[in-house]
């Protein structure tokens, strides 16, 4: 059978294509007598609008793009949802495209936007995408970084002062009187890793006496915290680190893990441990985890609303950098 057409329901409520158009888009335009005419059309007839020709035609969808770095992440969930909220408020949906880290899925995504013709893409890069963002932007596609700056400022962003928050976690491990301390992310591929490490490394510098290592991950997860764990408890007692500082909390969560089920080695007793995000999880692990928080959905809520300002300004937007700062929250894991 074939669909409903605009056609068929001016012919059943005996008016033109035209008014059922305004009826659909512009009804305080037709008499209240005609729109319940047109709507009774509608009904009896069962149409239903095709919302995607419609917006073809108006040559951009109602949909933003979001490619984050691991949809498994909880923090990147929150900017999710932190984003919808603000799209919703303009009666905009967000596609949600996962890169994994993945530089060939990243570029697979921003491909599937821009034949969508979204009204705007938001992205976690990873690597340096800005070429393949500033030819985006010339075909019309808006674009605000998210979790990450670039250093020209040549897009909007909205971000976290990432050095700032390593500084942040190793300046307190150093406080409660940790002297070997190891750094654990990675891949370097990702800025914000790269920054966090930085910071790491002012703090160190700011306390004679604290050393600082660095063990790299082949991806910020669960199962790659917990490996390390377990490399750092095959070390002999006195080779071990006395703190851990994970770029995010599940690294740091599959730290403890590892520490928990697979030696006698205790948190903080022998190793304190402090992660980043702040996600849901960190307070409720078997030792409630330190963390750096960061204002996860409102830094959605913000991208989605800078994207949409600068969608209406068009090339005559001055590109914002918008930049959190983040916070120290202790728990049991560097505390006693």
């Amino acid at each position: 059978m074939a669909a409903i057409s605009v056609r068929d329901v001016a012919a059943s409520a005996g008016v033109s294509v035209g008014t059922v158009s305004n009826v659909l888009n512009r009804p305080d335009k037709v008499s209240p007598s005609t729109v319940e005419r047109v709507q009774a059309a509608i009904s009896q007839l069962g149409f239903v609008r095709n919302d995607a020709a419609r917006q073809l035609r108006a040559g951009r969808s109602r949909s933003i793009g979001l490619v984050v770095l691991d949809v498994a992440n909880p923090f990147f969930t929150d900017v999710a949802r932190g984003a919808e909220d603000r799209a919703a408020e303009d009666g905009l949906t967000v596609l949600l495209g996962n890169s994994d880290e993945n530089p060939g899925r990243q570029s697979a995504y921003l491909d599937l936007f821009e034949e969508q013709r979204v009204h705007g893409v938001l992205i976690s890069p990873l690597g340096d995408v800005g070429d393949r963002l500033s030819r985006l932007r010339a075909r019309g596609t808006p674009t605000v970084l998210v979790d990450r700056e670039i250093a020209d400022r040549s897009f909007s962003s909205v971000a976290v002062d990432d050095v700032a928050g390593g500084y942040l976690a190793v300046s307190h491990l150093a406080a409660i009187g940790r002297t070997r301390i190891a750094f654990v992310g990675g891949p370097h591929s990702i800025r914000q890793v790269v920054d966090r490490l930085e910071g790491a490394r002012k703090a160190v510098a700011e306390h004679p006496g604290v050393v600082l290592e660095t063990i790299d991950t082949d991806s910020l997860s669960v199962l790659q915290g917990r490996s390390v764990g377990e490399k750092l408890l095959a070390r002999p007692a006195g080779e071990r680190p006395d703190a851990v500082f994970a770029a995010n909390d599940l690294l740091a969560m599959g730290v403890l893990q590892a520490l928990n089920m697979l030696g006698d080695v205790r948190v903080p007793r022998d190793i304190a441990l402090i992660g980043y995000d702040d996600i849901a999880f960190a307070s409720a692990a078997v030792v409630p985890l330190s963390s750096i928080r960061q204002p996860s959905a409102l830094i959605g809520y913000t991208a989605v609303d800078l994207l949409l300002r600068e969608a209406e300004g068009g090339e005559d937007f001055e590109h914002e950098q918008i930049q959190f700062q983040p916070e120290l929250i202790v728990r049991a894991s560097t505390a006693g």
